[in-house]
């Protein structure tokens, strides 16, 4: 067996039955699991629930430069035209931006926060590098959602990243409420690989990443998986932090409430998790979308430009306001 062997079929004619993972969730001995921003017992509900949800990673000051910004964005005619940016299909308001942080020194700062580095080397156990960034933006009554997806099945198929040695880091950059059409995960779904049928067209991602349904598991799979995990739905103040697993099955609503939802990605793989050909045959996807060429490992930027990266800061994020979820009660869905 090699390591680009493909040990995650998808995107067949025929369905394939969902199966364990082979693969590890956290990376390295346990012993060193306590070596890092996490605790052990963060650590350990990562890897059982495949995410962790803090308050105040940044604060209400560093929320608004950046918001700042991406309302700088919304108002520019050439950043709405870029092939990098998605618009709604209906309204042509902006719905994704990505390699978000090649568009600005800020983003690409806090790429490179070393809040975030030592979290990813954590859990990943190697270097990581940026595989993609990007703001998902629901405007208030008109935003609308994302179907069910594991980003690792898309990233599999489509990118030919060969294991789910990946995780995801999400910013709020407004509040996740009830009503905005807050990010969804299934705990425990990380464990399981569901492939999805269907045969990928070329170029599925012009319209994938504005209504996606091919990449979406069977509502039979979706269903088993919440009996025996339910759903949760962290919710927050802006500038608050998830990290989840790249298989991690996860999905939001239509936003038809008055409070707008503005998220920002960053997706750091492991340097030893480099994407190959892509798994479902096609071309590889536009380098925005995944990055393959130039890879270089990330180093931490302290002091950056809206991150203040400093002491007291530090000593907050680990002096335990964090909090994690092992059983979904605040979910909006329990167990059925």
């Amino acid at each position: 067996m090699t390591y680009f062997e493909d040990l995650y079929p998808t995107r067949t004619k025929e369905r394939i039955e969902p199966f364990a993972r082979p693969d590890p969730v956290v990376y390295g001995h346990p012993a060193s699991y306590g070596k890092g921003p996490l605790r052990p017992d963060e650590v350990d509900s990562f890897e059982e629930n495949g995410f962790l949800f803090m308050e105040s990673f940044l604060s209400e000051g560093e929320v608004k430069d950046f918001l700042k910004d991406l309302d700088e964005y919304a108002a520019d005619e050439s950043i709405k035209n870029r092939e990098e940016t998605v618009t709604e299909k209906y309204t042509g308001e902006i719905r994704s931006i990505f390699a978000v942080h090649k568009l600005s020194e800020r983003f690409d700062r806090l790429s490179k926060d070393p809040r975030l580095l030592d979290i990813a080397h954590q859990l990943l156990g190697s270097d990581v590098y940026i595989h993609q960034s990007r703001i998902n933006d629901k405007p208030a009554f008109r935003g609308s959602g994302f179907n069910w997806h594991s980003d690792f099945e898309t990233w599999h198929a489509e990118d030919g990243m060969p294991r789910p040695r990946c995780i995801s880091f999400s910013i709020t950059l407004t509040e996740n409420n009830d009503f905005n059409g807050p990010l969804m995960l299934i705990p425990g779904s990380h464990k399981t690989f569901v492939p999805c049928t269907g045969i990928t067209p070329p170029k599925n991602w012009e319209e994938s990443l504005r209504s996606q349904t091919l990449g979406v598991p069977a509502e039979k799979d979706l269903r088993a998986l919440v009996k025996k995990g339910g759903i949760v739905a962290p919710r927050g103040p802006a500038g608050s932090l998830v990290i989840f697993e790249s298989n991690t099955l996860h999905a939001s609503a239509n936003n038809l409430s008055p409070y707008p939802r503005r998220n920002l990605f960053f997706v750091c793989n492991s340097v030893e998790n480099k994407p190959v050909a892509p798994f479902c045959g096609n071309a590889p996807r536009p380098e925005y979308l995944a990055t393959r060429k130039n890879i270089e490992p990330l180093r931490p930027v302290i002091g950056a430009p809206g991150v203040a990266a400093n002491d007291k800061q530090a000593e907050r994020q680990h002096q335990g306001q964090s909090y994690f979820m092992k059983e979904p009660a605040a979910a909006q869905m329990s167990r059925q």
